[in-house]
């Protein structure tokens, strides 16, 4: 039986938290407000919270090895962001023949890559991709015909890989090549019900997967065979993303959103847009970090 019991809010009203990652090193948890294109650091142990403007909104990062940077996937494209000086390099502008999309979810993988897929805000459904950046800091696409590209996640050993099209409701499974980073094999893992839109996603120690649901005020924790394992109701509509941290990584940390919600149900909703931390029995698994071949400069571009 999995348990799961709420220790803190941070209440940042987010319109839109999402990109929830843990900082062992810092002993921090990282978000970002898209719609703000705010970054937050959260440190549990003296609770304190620090933010940044961003030169865009922010949809997905991970920590760079070695360096103060991030490598971020704002809403044009690729870049290096340190958020202690405010240096951005950009790195690749992503679908610029394409005004109506943005890159919105994403992660680095365990062999040091970083992905992020776009999302289309107007214009044509199915615009979208899914974009590798390697450690030679080249763009690579992988997966195209997206909406809302999202649940980005890897089994523990790295021969599978998990990804959503949100609108779908489906999560789909990969056979992954760690080494090249090449994806082959889609399968439909699972489909969710009416009204549970699949969002950002985390896999646990025991290979299980963790996802948001939009709208359906739950996370639901699957299994590697795509069964319901364990439902973590929350008081909110719209949770987003869920990352494990904590000093024994069995602290669950749940971005949430009040994006287009009406006053009444932002009222019924006190909680929207905050972030909740749950302890847990479960243990997750370390974020990984972008390990480029050389470490970011510090010019701003």
């Amino acid at each position: 039986m999995v348990t799961a019991t709420l220790v803190d809010t941070i209440k940042v009203e987010n319109e839109l938290g999402e990109g929830v990652i843990w900082d062992a090193a810092g002993a921090a948890v990282w978000w970002t407000d898209i719609e703000g294109a705010v970054l937050y650091r959260y440190q549990p142990a003296d609770k304190q919270l620090d933010q940044w403007g961003l030169p865009e909104r922010l949809g997905a990062f991970a920590l760079v090895a070695g360096s103060d940077h991030l490598i971020c996937g704002f809403a044009s494209g690729f870049a290096y962001y340190n958020p202690f000086n405010g240096a951005v390099d950009w790195l690749s502008k992503i679908e610029q023949d394409n005004g109506g999309t943005r890159l919105n979810d994403g992660r680095a993988d365990r062999q040091g890559r970083f992905w992020a897929g776009s999302m289309v805000e107007s214009g044509q459904q199915g615009a979208g991709a899914l974009y590798c950046l390697d450690g030679q800091l080249q763009v690579s696409s992988h997966i195209s015909g997206l909406s809302i590209s999202n649940g980005l996640c890897w089994s523990p050993d790295s021969t599978m890989m998990y990804h959503t099209d949100t609108p779908s409701r489906r999560i789909h499974r990969y056979d992954f090549d760690a080494t090249s980073g090449a994806i082959s094999k889609q399968a439909v893992l699972l489909r969710t019900e009416r009204g549970c839109f699949p969002d950002g996603s985390t896999v646990d120690a025991q290979g299980y997967i963790w996802n948001a649901q939009w709208t359906a005020s739950r996370l639901v924790r699957y299994s590697p065979e795509g069964e319901i394992d364990f439902i973590l109701s929350l008081p909110v509509s719209q949770p987003t993303c869920a990352a494990f941290g904590g000093p024994d990584l069995n602290m669950l940390f749940v971005t949430t959103a009040y994006q287009g919600m009406t006053r009444e149900a932002r009222e019924a909703e006190p909680e929207a847009g905050n972030l909740f931390v749950f302890q847990t029995d479960i243990k997750g698994i370390a974020d990984p970090l972008f390990r480029p071949l050389d470490l970011p400069s510090t010019r701003v571009g």
